[in-house]
């Protein structure tokens, strides 16, 4: 498995594990006190913190290039995987469909949390 492959799976498992347990601490106790938006941008700074943090310490631990091609296939890796592992979580968890947990990228807080996961994946390519 390639540098690129090898740093992509981890920098997803690693803030996916993060995204999990605040994303439940977001749903079940802030959200409702709160509303969605408001607690989907109090957790937004906290993962982008992370993520940047987590993406420099997967670049330098698997010996990541700085060669264009291998940071976006590190970014694409983590992001594809991220997207699989967020319908999982919306199906399994919550019995959502794929059309209808598409649908939900319209809702402000989905929207920014999508837009924040694209910032994610290019973090590879912006620790340069």
């Amino acid at each position: 498995m390639s540098a690129p492959t090898r740093a992509g799976a981890v920098y997803f498992a690693l803030v996916f594990a993060l995204g999990f347990a605040l994303g439940t601490l977001r749903v079940f106790v802030v959200a409702p006190a709160i509303g969605e938006t408001p607690a989907t941008v109090i957790e937004l700074p906290i993962m982008l913190a992370a993520s940047w943090f987590a993406c420099g310490w997967c670049v330098r631990r698997f010996g990541v290039s700085r060669d264009t091609g291998a940071r976006l296939a590190m970014g694409g890796i983590a992001f594809a995987l991220l997207m699989l592992a967020e319908f999982a979580v919306a199906h399994f968890g919550f019995g959502r469909e794929l059309t209808a947990h598409l649908a939900r990228y319209a809702e402000p807080a989905a929207a920014l949390g999508l837009a924040m996961q694209l910032v994610f994946a290019a973090f590879p390519l912006l620790r340069r």
